[in-house]
């Protein structure tokens, strides 16, 4: 049996706020940062009526649940920098949620991964 993150009853989202730019892959993400340095985090959406996918920011529920794991700080030394260009280290909701050992969101037949590290 697996086991996915379920959304909270009752959440309150103080980490992470919403970072617009000119990426090729996204032009909305939530940008977590401690100091000047900072991490972009996208997760996958998908509209039913024109069956298109693209990148976005993730669910404002899954910021506090991200930022304060007990391992998010080391994951985040090692990923993270400042701003080059206007655009920071992105990762996507999947693998942050991997790396940090936490239950994964439920899968859609509709996403898509990147095959490398770095996006």
């Amino acid at each position: 049996m697996r086991y996915h993150y379920k959304k909270p009853a009752l959440y309150l989202s103080m980490y992470g706020r919403t970072y617009i730019c000119n990426h090729p892959v996204y032009s909305r993400c939530t940008l977590l940062e401690i100091d000047e340095r900072g991490l972009a985090v996208i997760q996958q959406r998908f509209d039913p009526n024109t069956k298109t996918t693209w990148w976005g920011e993730i669910d404002p529920w899954l910021t506090d649940s991200l930022y304060l794991h007990p391992k998010f700080k080391e994951y985040f030394d090692a990923r993270a920098s400042i701003c080059v260009g206007g655009l920071y280290p992105t990762v996507t909701i999947r693998q942050i949620m991997w790396a940090l050992k936490m239950k994964p969101l439920p899968k859609e037949r509709w996403e898509t991964v990147f095959d490398r590290r770095d996006i």
